[in-house]
């Protein structure tokens, strides 16, 4: 009797779910040896790879544990205290100069840079060139 109940009884369906293969220390660039899909639902997972090869882990991702969107992102393209150049770009001009990272980013972040020629401390976004825009965006 009890097996037939066990036949009717919808069984939740699970989905695949991104986890992490070794650990993965912050600012590692991850590769497809670095993480596996398992059959289970973890909340806030990926559920497929191609969502995480190539990007960067922002923290620590421990062995078997999930791989969730807010814990990785563009691998950085400057690092702090680069030297970097910073561009600004509006009304028909164009100015460049040089600037020193005050932190590390990746493309479409946006960072705080000292223009080395004024000592000054702007914001800008790091370009997909790794230039640093600034002011106006064209």
């Amino acid at each position: 009797m009890w097996r037939v109940f066990l036949l009717l009884v919808p069984l939740p369906a699970l989905a695949d779910s991104l986890v992490a293969a070794r650990t993965l220390p912050a600012q590692t660039v991850i590769g497809p040896a670095d993480v596996m899909l398992v059959d289970a639902d973890i909340p806030g997972a990926l559920s497929g790879a191609e969502g995480a090869v190539g990007l960067e882990t922002r923290v620590a991702i421990y062995a078997g544990r999930p791989v969730r969107a807010q814990d990785i992102g563009a691998p950085a393209l400057v690092e702090r205290n680069a030297i970097v150049t910073l561009v600004y770009s509006g009304a028909g001009l164009s100015i460049r100069t040089e600037g020193r990272a005050l932190a590390r980013g990746g493309a479409g972040d946006t960072i705080r840079v000292m223009n080395l020629s004024s000592k000054t401390t702007v914001s800008g976004i790091v370009g997909p060139d790794g230039m640093i825009q600034v002011g106006a965006l064209p």
